[in-house]
């Protein structure tokens, strides 16, 4: 017996090891974003000559920086697979990013609104999250279904590791019992999935805001902001705590 307890301390002590490598402080995940163009314009007025062109699928590629309390969203320039396309590639290339210090609660987002740079400073949303029992397997993690609601009315479906221990995601959502590797949106027929996830045991680079773009620090530079935002909006006029909701939203 007193031989037998010094092996099962060391099975212990190796097992403990091995469970606490499982956890992933640092790293870096890529993301591919597809977006079902067909779907998403097929109530627009669109000659049908010109429906046959659009290709269904927008795919943009996005890479996500985090460390024990931070994390940095943004995309990876692509040239573009079809010219032909390029009239109806209407969000164009992607120039958003999403600075998230989950410490602090806060979050900087870059937003271009009429072809201009905009630093935005708030809190980070919450979304009142619903983990269900379902699992699927994403770039080589398991990961747990979750159902939450954003703007009142859409629906989000997440899956998520606790491997990684950082609670964040793409596009800004977060709330989960760790990180977000997939993403679903019905309503704007859009997916984000990880591909690849490069997991460090120590940092090899700074996570900071962004700064390049105009700030918005003064309730004069809220108001030209908004009026810019919803110059084209064909929407009714909606109410500024809405309009906000709507503007300082996710990274959509």
């Amino acid at each position: 017996m007193k031989r037998l307890a010094p092996f099962l301390f060391f099975i212990c002590t190796c097992t403990g090891m091995k469970a606490q490598q499982l956890f992933i402080p640092y790293g870096k995940i890529s993301f591919e974003k597809k977006i079902n163009l067909q779907r998403s314009l097929a109530e627009w007025d669109i000659p049908d000559e010109a429906k046959e062109k659009i290709k269904k699928y927008k795919v943009t590629n996005w890479e996500l920086s985090f460390d024990r309390t931070k994390s940095i969203f943004k995309s990876i320039k692509q040239e573009s697979e079809d010219n032909n396309n390029l009239f109806f590639d209407f969000a164009g290339e992607p120039e958003n990013e999403l600075y998230a210090d989950y410490q602090k609660q806060s979050r900087v987002l870059k937003k271009r609104i009429m072809g201009e740079d905009y630093l935005l400073n708030d809190t980070i949303p919450k979304v009142d999250w619903k983990i269900m029992h379902d699992v699927r397997n994403i770039a080589g993690y398991e990961c747990r279904k979750a159902i939450g609601r954003i703007n009142d009315t859409v629906y989000v479906v997440a899956f998520y590791t606790d491997e990684i221990l950082l609670r964040g995601g793409p596009e800004g959502f977060s709330g989960l019992p760790g990180m977000i590797l997939g993403l679903a949106i019905p309503r704007y027929y859009t997916t984000w999935f990880a591909t690849k996830v490069n997991a460090f045991s120590n940092p090899v680079a700074d996570i900071v805001p962004p700064s390049k773009g105009k700030k918005t620090q003064t309730e004069k530079d809220f108001r030209k902001l908004l009026e810019l935002f919803t110059r084209y909006d064909e929407q009714k006029k909606e109410k500024p705590e809405d309009l906000k909701k709507r503007l300082y939203g996710f990274v959509l």
